[in-house]
C-alpha cells in the first residue's frame, strides 16, 4: 500500500504502483488541506468575487465573468471542449501514471477541489480503469490541457477506458466497479486539467525504461568486448578517477566486475595497443548518459510532487494567486536531454555492431555468417541498427526550442514538453532494438571465440539469451530474433546470479 500526501512520492513508489499493481490511499493530513482549500473556493463563489477559473472563463476568456448559477456548466463545458486530443492513445501504463500524478498534485491542497474528486481518481487507479488518452494535441502550457481533459471525462462518466484488456465506454467500466460518476463543481474541471501530468507521466515511464536500458548496455557491451577480444586496461580505475566524473567511474567499475574472470579480454600490446573509441570510450560515453539520467530523475521527482494548477489557493483562501506553474519548460528541457542522451547509447552501440560484423575490423567470420557468401548472417541486422540510429537523430531534435502562440495570443509562449516526452520514449524504444541487435551479434561472436572462456556474468546472459535466440548456424528470419531479444530486455523481469544489470534498481 502506498500512501499519497502530495509531497513525498518517489520513483520506488511509482514502480510499485505502475508495474506491481500496488494499491494507493491518501493521507488524512493531506485531505484536511484539501478540505480547507475547498472551503475557500466555496466562499469565492458565494461572494461572487472575481477569481480566474472560478468565476471567470479561461484563457482569453479570463475577463468574462460567470454567474453563480453557471459555475457547474462552466466546468463541464471546459472538459468537453478541451477533450480534443488526437492520434494513438498513450500506453496504458502512462495513463495510469497520469491518474496517480494528478491525484498526488491535488493532495497538496492548493487546488480547491472536493475530496471526492481525489477519491474517484484513486478508485480508478485501484480498479485498473485507465482512460483512453490521445497522445497528440498538447502544447505543454497551460499544462497538458487536451490529454488531461480526456482523463477528466472518465470521472464524469464520459469518454473511453482500457479495462481488463478491453477498450470500452467509461461508464461501462465504472458500473462494473460500482464507481459513481461525479458532477464537477466550481474550479474542479480546471484543477483536473491545468497541469503537466501528461508530459511528466510519459517522462516517468520513459525514465524508468531508460534507466534499465542504461544498465543493460554495460553488460551487453561487455560481451562485445569479449567477442572482439578487447583491451581491459582502458577500464582501469585510475584512468577514470583522473577525470573525476562519478558516473564514468561507476560504469568502468561495473564493467570490470562483469569481465573480471574472462579469458577473452586482452591487455594493451597483447593483440593491439588500443581499441576503437566505441570500445575504449564506453565509460566516458555511457557515463555521460548516466549524468543526464540523474538530472532527468531529479527534475521528474520534483515535478511528481509539484503544484502545477492555476490559480493556487494559499492561507486558507486569504490569498488566491494566478501564476504559471503549469508551464512545462523544466520537463521539456529534461525530456529533450533524455532523448539526446539515450540516442547516444544507440549511436555507440551501432558502431560496436559494425565492429562485430565487419571482416575488415576483426578476425571473426564475415558478418558472423556460418557460410560467408552463401549465407549473409548478421549483415542486414547492422542495416536495421543504422536505420534506427538515423531515425533517433531526427527524434532527438529538441522540441523545447519551439513555441507557438495560442488562445488569441494570451498564451504566447509554450513548452512543447509533451512532444519532447513522446519523442524521448520513441528514442528509448528504438535504442532498445539497437541494443537487442548488439546482444545477438555479441553473443554470437563470443560463442565463436569459446563460451567456456567467457566471464561468469556474460556467460550467464548468453545461456539465458540462447533460450530465445539460437546460435546462428544458418540464415533465418532475424526480425523474430530481434523482437524476441527486444521484448526480453524490455520486460527485464529476470535476475541473474552474477549480474543485476537487467532488473530494476
Amino acid at each position: 500500500m502506498v500512501t499519497l500526501n502530495g509531497q513525498t512520492l518517489t520513483f520506488s513508489d511509482v514502480r510499485k504502483i505502475l508495474f506491481e499493481g500496488e494499491r494507493v490511499v491518501y493521507s488524512e493530513d493531506s485531505i484536511k488541506k484539501v478540505q480547507e482549500s475547498r472551503k475557500a473556493v466555496e466562499r469565492i463563489v458565494a461572494e461572487e468575487r472575481v477569481v480566474y477559473g472560478i468565476t471567470t472563463g479561461f484563457g482569453k476568456f479570463s475577463d468574462v465573468l460567470i454567474g453563480k448559477k453557471d459555475v457547474e456548466a462552466l466546468q463541464l463545458n471546459l472538459i468537453r471542449s478541451h477533450a480534443c486530443g488526437i492520434g494513438d492513445p498513450f500506453p496504458e501504463v502512462v495513463a495510469r501514471a497520469m491518474i496517480l500524478l494528478r491525484a498526488n498534485a491535488l493532495l497538496k491542497g492548493f487546488s480547491g477541489v472536493r475530496p471526492v474528486v481525489i477519491e474517484r481518481l484513486l478508485e480508478l487507479l485501484n480498479a485498473g480503469i485507465h482512460p483512453v488518452i490521445p497522445q497528440q494535441g498538447s502544447l505543454g502550457a497551460s499544462g497538458d490541457l487536451a490529454p488531461l481533459s480526456h482523463l477528466a471525462l472518465v470521472l464524469i462518466g464520459e469518454g473511453e477506458v482500457f479495462y481488463k484488456g478491453e477498450r470500452i465506454p467509461a461508464i461501462q467500466a465504472l458500473k462494473k466497479e460500482t464507481i459513481v460518476p461525479i458532477t464537477l463543481t466550481a474550479k474542479e474541471g480546471l484543477a483536473l486539467i491545468n497541469g503537466t501530468q501528461a508530459m511528466t507521466a510519459m517522462g516517468v515511464v520513459a525514465y524508468l525504461e531508460a534507466e534499465k536500458l542504461a544498465y543493460q548496455t554495460e553488460l551487453i557491451s561487455s560481451i562485445t568486448i569479449e567477442g572482439l577480444r578487447g583491451i581491459i586496461d582502458a577500464f582501469d580505475e585510475d584512468i577514470h578517477l583522473a577525470r573525476g566524473y562519478r558516473e564514468q567511474v561507476e560504469v568502468a567499475e561495473r564493467m570490470r566486475g562483469y569481465l573480471a574472470d574472462s579469458s577473452l579480454i586482452t591487455k594493451q600490446g597483447e593483440l593491439r595497443v588500443q581499441d576503437a573509441y566505441s570500445i575504449r570510450c564506453i565509460p566516458q560515453v555511457h557515463g555521460a548518459t548516466w549524468q543526464t539520467l540523474n538530472y532527468v530523475k531529479e527534475k521528474l521527482e520534483i515535478e511528481m510532487n509539484a503544484a502545477t494548477d492555476n490559480p493556487l489557493i494559499f492561507d486558507n483562501g486569504e490569498k488566491v494567486l494566478s501564476g504559471g506553474n503549469f508551464h512545462g519548460q523544466p520537463i521539456a528541457f529534461a525530456m529533450d536531454f533524455l532523448a539526446i542522451a539515450v540516442a547516444e547509447l544507440a549511436n555507440i552501440s551501432e558502431r560496436r555492431i559494425e565492429r562485430l560484423v565487419n571482416p575488415q575490423l576483426n578476425d571473426l567470420p564475415p558478418f558472423l555468417s556460418p557460410e560467408p557468401g552463401l549465407q549473409s548472417g548478421a549483415m542486414i541486422m547492422q542495416y536495421v541498427a543504422a536505420s534506427l540510429v538515423s531515425e533517433n537523430k531526427t527524434l532527438a531534435h529538441p522540441a523545447s526550442v519551439d513555441s507557438i502562440p495560442s488562445s488569441a495570443n494570451q498564451e504566447d509562449h509554450v513548452s512543447m514538453g509533451t512532444i519532447g516526452s513522446r519523442h524521448a520514449y520513441q528514442v528509448i524504444t528504438n535504442t532498445r532494438r539497437v541494443l537487442a541487435i548488439e546482444a545477438i551479434c555479441s553473443i554470437q561472436a563470443a560463442e565463436i571465440r569459446g563460451k567456456d572462456k567467457m566471464a561468469a556474468a556474460t556467460r550467464e546472459f548468453l545461456e539465458n539469451a540462447r533460450k530465445l535466440v539460437p546460435f546462428i548456424n544458418a540464415d533465418r528470419v532475424f526480425s523474430k530474433d530481434i523482437e524476441a531479444m527486444n521484448n526480453w530486455l524490455k520486460e527485464g523481469t529476470f535476475q541473474f546470479e552474477n549480474c543485476e544489470a537487467l532488473i530494476y534498481r
